[in-house]
């Protein structure tokens, strides 16, 4: 590749580390020029629009605005690049592959994996100058900008192997810390993310948080619960019971169109 066409990737990342390990690993490649370096959204908006860079490095959990934040900032008009995503969430991996993004680095990814996405990226923008790259983000885009998209399948690690749950398949979810334990009608499994990442992802239409600990689906409450104490329960399809808050009660009240007095 000669230096006429030499790729300009921008690196965009809230982590000093993630960004340095990032110019460390395109170092010793002379067909790539990083033009700048991007520590929030805000920030990487604004370099996208001036410097229009052939590649973005891209996290997607930033303060303020994240990276897919970023993306519907682009403009009709602007030169679109090609986006690797980066995340320390494997869901937001799932969700980064089902909006079109050329490729994704599941933190903390090392050279070998960034390598594949790198060299992927690299024999794309190599062979493309034929508008390739704007249909591709194009479609990014009108996927973002036809509404939120919830998740749809989770990723699960469980016995060495890794499947997707259907999110229709979920009972319930509980907070273990920074970890989940979501349950399907047989089985239970621990998935690295909090309780707050996961709500964010899921269909409020489907699923709401009852408690600070706990998420369910909502069509299978079976019985709402107000004990005389005070304390308030729903009772869900196939015998589980759970604690509810006072307020996510009188949510919950409201959206089936009941008063339990």
């Amino acid at each position: 590749m000669t230096d006429a066409i030499r790729i300009r990737a921008l690196v965009i990342d809230d982590e000093p580390l993630a960004r340095d390990m990032i110019r460390e690993m395109l170092g010793g490649d002379s067909d790539v020029e990083i033009v700048a370096e991007c520590a929030n959204g805000r920030e990487a908006v604004e370099a996208i629009r001036s410097l229009s860079p052939d590649l973005i490095f891209l996290d997607i959990q930033m303060p303020e605005l994240g990276g897919f934040e970023v993306l519907e900032s682009f403009e009709a008009n602007q030169a679109a690049p090609y986006v690797i995503f980066a995340t320390a969430y494997d869901q937001y991996a799932v969700r980064a592959f089902e909006v079109h993004a050329f490729d994704y680095l599941l933190k903390p990814f090392d050279e070998e994996r960034f390598n594949i996405a790198w060299q992927r990226a690299k024999a794309q923008i190599k062979l493309d100058r034929t508008g390739e790259r704007d249909r591709h983000i194009l479609a990014l885009l009108e996927e973002l900008k036809a509404g939120p998209r919830y998740l749809e399948r989770l990723v699960v690690k469980t016995g060495g192997r890794v499947f997707f749950l259907d999110v229709a398949e979920i009972l319930c979810i509980e907070a273990e810390g920074n970890y989940v334990r979501v349950y399907d009608q047989t089985k239970h499994y621990l998935l690295r993310e909090t309780i707050s990442g996961l709500e964010e992802q899921l269909d409020p239409k489907q699923f709401l948080r009852i408690h600070r600990s706990a998420i369910v689906r909502l069509d299978l409450i079976e019985t709402l619960i107000r004990n005389p104490g005070g304390d308030y329960a729903v009772l869900l399809k196939g015998g589980v019971k759970l604690k509810v808050s006072r307020g996510r009660f009188e949510r919950l009240e409201e959206l089936m169109g009941l008063h339990i007095s």
